[in-house]
């Protein structure tokens, strides 16, 4: 495995509470194991200094404060991504 170099993905998995109205597209997974999550929302930045700025910002701060009350559960993944070569 090769490490892709200079980018960072930063993930968030999202399962709204019951009383919030969203937008819910349709799920289609043949394997049914989304445990009721319903959104994701993906970022790619060069660093992981770069994630610690963002999620630090302060219109980040602001958004957050808002959006995960509206949050039955939440699941937030980091990673580099990496390339297999046969």
């Amino acid at each position: 495995m090769e490490e892709v170099k200079g980018v960072v993905k930063h993930v968030l998995l999202a399962r709204f509470k019951e009383d919030i109205k969203t937008f819910r597209g349709t799920d289609v997974s043949v394997e049914n194991m989304h445990q009721g999550f319903t959104h994701v929302f993906e970022s790619t930045f060069e660093s992981v200094e770069g994630i610690a700025e963002y999620v630090a910002h302060p219109a980040h701060v602001e958004f957050a404060n808002e959006f995960l009350p509206t949050l039955e559960k939440v699941i937030v993944i980091d990673y580099k991504p990496t390339v297999l070569r046969a």
